[in-house]
């Protein structure tokens, strides 16, 4: 799941690149960083299962964090 999850973040975050000046794909990268933590907590909400949860959150988040400012830095280097 947590791949999932990472992959429809670069997907979105892509797709905000290529069809938003610079300064419009880093406010969207804002609400796809916040998708992505509820998309976890909506699929445990589904579960029903408490196990796991607080690192799926944590890997959830951190590799969501590390997509972005990787294509943050770009963002910044394109100009």
């Amino acid at each position: 799941m947590i791949s999932v999850i990472w992959l429809l973040v670069i997907i979105l975050a892509t797709t905000a690149i290529v069809n938003q000046d610079t300064e419009s794909a880093l406010a969207w990268f804002g609400a796809i960083l916040a998708g992505s933590v509820a998309a976890v907590s909506v699929v445990h909400l589904v579960r029903a299962r408490p196990q796991g949860f607080v690192r799926e959150l944590i890997y959830v988040a951190g590799g969501s964090y590390l997509i972005m400012a990787v294509l943050s830095a770009y963002l910044f280097l394109r100009g």
